[in-house]
């Protein structure tokens, strides 16, 4: 981007792009000068110290296996000046810059008042009404509970379905479409059911035992691809720490069926797959449909984003 920008010879970049003496040529050359403006704080007087002469050299220690075209300590202390650099380095080693917490209040107030109009009524919303039921919404934030679209409660649990089921994205499969850059899939091949320990030893499980997804509206835990083929929902099985019990998940970006993990026939040409893209298991296809409009997931009434939490389901065993 800076690039582009010189070439285009946009004012604010390049060669004194800040000023006198100051270039915008490099990343750092912008996102330091963001360190030191917080390190000077809000008015005179507000800076933080600077790191003492220990902290200064933990600071380059920390970096002196990158060359220097990626850190430069006189270029670095050069872009933010002499009387900035001890002070950047404060916030660069804490990641931040923090207040004090005895400082957070005034009495039984926050000192650091949003000083804005907040909204805690809003008449638009609770003039509008429900295409379904036709009942107001509420204009005010309120508790409520998981329910279908007429607002009838949904326990699944009731029936067995104990296991709140979560979906995140790993930091290696971020879309869905990532499986396919293969540097990213040799770090992790394939995603993981997370399970806490407590409900491991409750249901029997174990590291690397394979279990299927199963829910009050997808009883046989399959996808159903509308074209012969059904993929079930099976993946395996990973015992933490790092999950509330009762709560299970998986990371999104594995357990494709298409986007070339499959055979397909274009113009009568058969185009191979490659299987290491269907690796681990998706299965949002266990999420609880509604009960009312019976073809889409349990959703906000006012928004109409599907809701990713609501859903609990079962892990059988394969």
């Amino acid at each position: 981007i800076l690039g582009i920008a010189e070439k285009l010879g946009l004012p604010g970049f390049g060669k004194n792009g800040l000023g006198e003496g100051m270039d915008i040529v490099r990343q750092e050359d912008f996102y330091l000068r963001m360190v030191a403006n917080l390190a000077a704080g809000d008015k005179p007087g507000d800076e933080v110290p600077d790191a003492d002469e220990w902290e200064l050299q933990q600071f380059e220690r920390a970096r002196r296996h990158l060359p220097k075209t990626v850190f430069d300590v006189e270029r670095w202390k050069r872009i933010v000046g002499e009387q900035w650099w001890k002070k950047v380095v404060y916030v660069l080693n804490r990641g931040g810059r923090f207040q004090d917490y005895e400082k957070a209040y005034d009495g039984e107030k926050f000192r650091n008042k949003y000083g804005q109009l907040i909204n805690l009524y809003l008449e638009k919303h609770a003039h509008g009404k429900s295409a379904i039921t036709g009942k107001h919404y509420p204009g005010i934030a309120t508790y409520v509970p998981v329910a279908d679209v007429m607002g009838n409660e949904v326990h699944d649990e009731r029936e067995g379905f104990d296991l709140h089921m979560i979906t995140f994205r790993d930091v290696t499969q971020t879309k869905s479409r990532t499986i396919t850059n293969y540097w990213l899939s040799a770090i992790r091949p394939q995603n993981l059911v997370l399970v806490n320990s407590a409900d491991a030893s409750r249901l029997g499980l174990s590291d690397g035992e394979k279990v299927k997804f199963v829910s009050k509206t997808n009883a046989e835990g399959v996808y159903d691809l509308k074209n012969g083929r059904k993929k079930p929902m099976v993946g395996e099985v990973k015992v933490i720490e790092g999950i509330r019990p009762g709560i299970i998940g998986f990371s999104l970006g594995h357990g494709h069926w298409a986007n070339g993990s499959s055979d397909v026939v274009v113009d009568g040409k058969r185009i191979k797959g490659d299987p290491r893209r269907a690796t681990g298991v998706h299965a949002n296809a266990a999420m609880r449909l509604d009960d009312y409009l019976k073809n889409t997931c349990l959703l906000d009434p006012v928004g109409g984003s599907v809701s990713f939490y609501d859903t609990k389901v079962k892990l059988m065993k394969v």
